[in-house]
C-alpha cells in the first residue's frame, strides 16, 4: 500500500487448487469430496456455476459417478489418503488431484451443522438428505473445504440436490466411452463426437447444458414431447430462430460472472461483460414471448428482463473498462459528481504543468527545458549540460545525469501536491465505488443465475433446431408398444464426416424380435450400424430430432455396450478380462427396457471358448432378460440361434464380389452370411501379397475340412483338422427348450444339408 510504513501486513486471500481457479472455461470443473464406508458418500460442486450435488451408493456406483463427472480434484480424510480404496480409485482416475481435510470434519454432526448454517435452514430434509448420512457428510465436508479455500461464504451456492440417475436414461462410463458422446476414443477430445455435431450453442451456459442433456437423456415421455414441440415451433418460425441466435451472440458466461462477483474476484471488465449480456435480456424476452408451445410459454412467463441491473451498469461503466480495479478509468463521466470534480482537477493540473514549462523556458531562455515525472522524485525540471549556465539560483538540484541535471522549485512542488492528491483521491474513490457496485450485484446473484439458466435453455433449443434444420432431421414419435422402429436411419457423426452420401438403414426391435445377430465382413459397417441405433435413441430421449426418415420408439431405461478391444495392463487386466467384465456388467444390470449393444464378444480368447461364451450370452439375454439387443459378430455359428430361440433374428451387411474384389454396399438386410472377407480387407490394408496368398490357401483347406502338407504349401502343419458341422450344431443344441415343431424343422434342414 502506498501509505504503508515498516512491515506490511500480509494474509492469504484464497487458495487455488484444481477446479477452483474460476477461469473462463466452458466445461464444468468439479471438485468432489468422498466418504468411503459400508455405503459410500460423494458430493461434487462446480465452483464457477454454483452447482452442488451429492450421491450415496455402493462403492462401484460411486466410482461410476466419479468416472462420469471426472472431477479436477478430490477431498478425502487425512487418515484414508493412502488406503487401498483410494489407491484403487486413482488407478481408475489417473491424474486426479487429491487433497485432505482433518478427520474431525468428516462427522455427521459437523457436516449437518455447516450445511444448515450455510442454507439458513433448520432441516436438510428439503434437499433430499433424509436417510443419506454418508452423502450428507460428503456434502458438508465439500462446502466447508471450498469455503475455507475461498476465505469467504459461497453465497452463489444456493441449493443442494441429490444426483438421481433413475430419472434419466442411464449411460455407464463404458457406454459413454464406446459411443463417443463427448470424448472420442482416439485422443480424448470432442472432435468427431456427437457433442461436437450438436453444438451450435452461442453461450458457455448453453454448451454446459447441452452436455448435461447429452449425458443424462430423459425417460419422462412428457418432457421429451415438450422439447420436441419447442424445436418444432422454431423450425416452423425460422425468423424467430435467427433473431434469437443473433441476440444470444452478445451473451457471455453469466454463471461464472455471477460466481466471480460473489467471491470478490470480478474485475471492471467482468462487470462490462455482464452489462453487455443483461442488455440482451429484454429483447430476447420479447422474442421468446411470441412463441406459443408450453415450454416456450413457461420460459417467457419466468423471463426476467433485468432492466434494473442492465441500466445502472450501462450508466456507470465506460465502454471498455480496464481489467483491474486499482488504477481507475472505470466509470463514465457524470456517474459521480465528486469523482468528476477530482478528475477535472487532475486534468487542470496537467494543463498548469504545461503552462509552467512554457513560462520557465521563457524566463530562463533554455529552449530544451522540460518538466517530467518519475515515481522516485515526482515532478522535476530537466536541463541539458549545454544550458547549465542559464539555470536560476532558486532552482534546487535534485539529481545529476551524464548529459543533464534535474531540479525542483517550491512552485513545482506545490503544483505536484495538488495534482497527485487529485489523482490519488480519484483512484481511491473509483475503487470504493467499484466495490460498492460489485457488492450490490452480489446481492442479485440469484436473479443473475436464474437469467443464465433461461438463456442456457433457449440456447440449447436453438442449437438442436439449427442442426435439425441443416441436416434434415425428423421428429421422433413415442410408441405405446415396446419397440424401436427406425426407418432409413443414419449415423449422425459419420454422416457429417462423409463426402459421399451416407447409406441409411432401417431397424425394428420389438417383442418377438428382440435380438438381432448381425454378420458381415470387416469394414462393411456393422459397428457403425449398431452404434447408430444407440445414438438415435439417445438423441431422441435428450429431446433432439433424429437423422432418419422416421422413428417411433418406446423410451429405454439404459444403454449398455460392449464394443472394441482394450486392456488395463497397470491393473493386471487383459483385453479378454476387460471384455468379460463389461459383458458381466451388462448381464447383471440390463432390464427388459434396456438397449444392449454387443460387438465381437468372445474374440479375445480361443475360437471355441469365444463362440461358447457368445452363444451363452445371447441365450441368457433372450431367456432371462429380454432386452433389445444388437449383436455384431464374425461367429457365423451364432446365426443358428435364430432357429433355436424365439426372438432372435439374423441380419447381414450386403457385399458384392466383382473380379476378385469385394464391394461394400453398407446395407443391413435380413438373413445371415457365412463369409467375413477378412483376406480381402487385409489386401486393402496393404499386407504383402505373399501373406494374403498364403492366407487364401490356408482358408481354402480350412473350409474343406483338412490341412495337408503339399509342395505349394511351404509351411507344414503338425496337425490336421477334420470338422463335423453336424456334430458342432448338436453340441450347442439345448434339447430341454426345443419344441417338437423346431425339432422337425431341424431334422428337415439337416437332411437337406448332410444327406
Amino acid at each position: 500500500p502506498s501509505q504503508a510504513r515498516g512491515v506490511v501486513r500480509r494474509e492469504v486471500l484464497r487458495v487455488v487448487t484444481p477446479g477452483t481457479l474460476l477461469d473462463e472455461g466452458e466445461e464444468r470443473e468439479y471438485v468432489a469430496a468422498l466418504v468411503p464406508g459400508n455405503r459410500w458418500g460423494l458430493a461434487f460442486m462446480d465452483l464457477g456455476t454454483g452447482e452442488f450435488r451429492f450421491f450415496e451408493g455402493w462403492e462401484g456406483e460411486v466410482v461410476e459417478v466419479l468416472e462420469r463427472i471426472s472431477p479436477s480434484s478430490l477431498v478425502v480424510a487425512e487418515g484414508i489418503k493412502e488406503s487401498p480404496e483410494i489407491k484403487a480409485l486413482l488407478e481408475r482416475l489417473p491424474g486426479l488431484f487429491v487433497d485432505t481435510l482433518e478427520d474431525w470434519a468428516f462427522s455427521l454432526d459437523t457436516a449437518t451443522d455447516f450445511l444448515r448454517d450455510h442454507f439458513q435452514v433448520t432441516s436438510l430434509a428439503g434437499f433430499g438428505c433424509e436417510g443419506r448420512k454418508e452423502g450428507v457428510v460428503a456434502a458438508g465436508v465439500l462446502l466447508y473445504y471450498l469455503t475455507r479455500l475461498q476465505n469467504r461464504p459461497l453465497r452463489h451456492v444456493r441449493g443442494l440436490s441429490y444426483y438421481a440417475l433413475k430419472h434419466c436414461l442411464y449411460l455407464d462410463p463404458v457406454a459413454l466411452r464406446h459411443l463417443e458422446l463427448v470424448r472420442n476414443m482416439m485422443d480424448g477430445t470432442r472432435r468427431h463426437t456427437l457433442l461436437e455435431l450438436l453444438d451450435r450453442t452461442r453461450t458457455p451456459m448453453g454448451r454446459r447444458l447441452l452436455m448435461e442433456w447429452l449425458l443424462h437423456p430423459l425417460v419422462d415421455s412428457e418432457e421429451m414431447e415438450r422439447r420436441w414441440d419447442a424445436l418444432g415451433e422454431l423450425l416452423e418460425r425460422r425468423e424467430v430462430l435467427e433473431a434469437l441466435e443473433g441476440l444470444l451472440d452478445s451473451v457471455r458466461d453469466m454463471e461464472r460472472l455471477a460466481s466471480r462477483i460473489v467471491l470478490g474476484l470480478a474485475t471492471p471488465r467482468d462487470l462490462a461483460l455482464l452489462r453487455d449480456s443483461l442488455e440482451v435480456m429484454e429483447g430476447a424476452g420479447k422474442v421468446v414471448a411470441s412463441l406459443t408451445v408450453p415450454l416456450w410459454v413457461e420460459l417467457a412467463d419466468d423471463w426476467d428482463a433485468m432492466e434494473d441491473l442492465a441500466g445502472p451498469l450501462k450508466r456507470a461503466l465506460v465502454d471498455q473498462p480496464p481489467t483491474t480495479w486499482k488504477e481507475g478509468g472505470i466509470f463514465r463521466e457524470g456517474y459521480h459528481g465528486e469523482l468528476d470534480e477530482l478528475r477535472r482537477l487532475a486534468v487542470d493540473g496537467e494543463r498548469l504543468l504545461e503552462e509552467m514549462e512554457a513560462e520557465e523556458r521563457e524566463a530562463t531562455g533554455i529552449p530544451s527545458l522540460k518538466i517530467r515525472y518519475n515515481k522516485v522524485f515526482g515532478y522535476y525540471i530537466e536541463v541539458t549540460k549545454a544550458h547549465l549556465s542559464k539555470v536560476p539560483g532558486h532552482y534546487e538540484r535534485k539529481q545529476t545525469l551524464a548529459n543533464a541535471e534535474r531540479y525542483i522549485t517550491p512552485r513545482l512542488k506545490e503544483l505536484e501536491h495538488r495534482l497527485l492528491s487529485a489523482k490519488e483521491r480519484a483512484v481511491a474513490l473509483e475503487q470504493e465505488l467499484f466495490l460498492q457496485l460489485r457488492e450490490g450485484l452480489a446481492l442479485e446473484v440469484a436473479r443473475i443465475q436464474g437469467a443464465a439458466r433461461r438463456v442456457a435453455l433457449t440456447d440449447v433449443l436453438l442449437s438442436l433446431a439449427r442442426v435439425a434444420l441443416e441436416r434434415g432431421y425428423v421428429r421422433p414419435l413415442l410408441s405405446q408398444e415396446r419397440k424401436i422402429s427406425i426407418s432409413e436411419g443414419r449415423h449422425p457423426v459419420v454422416e457429417a464426416q462423409l463426402r459421399e452420401e451416407f447409406v441409411p438403414n432401417s431397424t425394428l426391435l420389438a417383442p418377438g424380435e428382440e435380438v438381432h445377430i448381425i454378420t458381415g465382413p470387416n469394414m462393411s459397417g456393422k459397428s457403425t450400424y449398431i452404434r447408430q441405433v444407440a445414438l438415435l435413441v439417445i438423441m431422441a430421449q435428450m429431446g433432439s430430432f433424429v437423422p432418419a426418415g422416421a422413428m417411433e420408439f418406446s423410451p429405454v431405461d439404459r444403454i449398455l455396450t460392449r464394443i472394441g478391444t482394450g486392456d488395463h495392463l497397470a491393473g493386471g487386466r487383459s483385453t479378454f478380462m476387460v471384455e468379460m467384465e463389461e459383458v458381466a456388467n451388462i448381464l447383471h444390470n440390463a432390464t427388459e427396457r434396456s438397449l444392449v449393444i454387443l460387438d465381437e464378444v468372445g474374440r479375445g480368447t480361443s475360437t471355441y471358448d469365444g463362440l461358447a461364451l457368445a452363444w451363452a450370452t445371447v441365450e441368457h439375454i433372450c431367456k432371462k432378460i429380454g432386452a433389445f439387443t444388437l449383436f455384431a459378430t464374425h461367429y457365423h455359428e451364432l446365426t443358428r440361434l435364430a432357429f433355436l430361440l424365439p426372438g432372435v433374428r439374423n441380419y447381414n451387411v450386403e457385399v458384392r464380389e466383382w473380379k476378385d474384389r469385394v464391394v461394400f454396399l453398407h446395407r443391413v438386410v435380413p438373413g445371415s452370411t457365412d463369409r467375413s472377407y477378412g483376406i480381402h480387407v487385409a489386401r486393402l490394408a496393404g499386407l504383402p501379397r505373399e501373406v494374403t496368398e498364403r492366407a487364401a490357401a490356408i482358408l481354402d483347406m480350412l473350409e474343406k475340412g483338412r490341412l495337408e502338407v503339399s509342395p505349394s504349401v511351404e509351411q507344414p502343419f503338425l496337425f490336421s483338422i477334420q470338422e463335423d458341422p453336424l456334430r458342432d450344431e448338436l453340441r450347442f443344441l439345448d434339447l430341454s427348450r426345443l419344441s417338437p415343431m423346431e425339432a422337425l424343422f431341424l431334422l428337415e434342414k439337416w437332411k437337406k444339408e448332410y444327406l
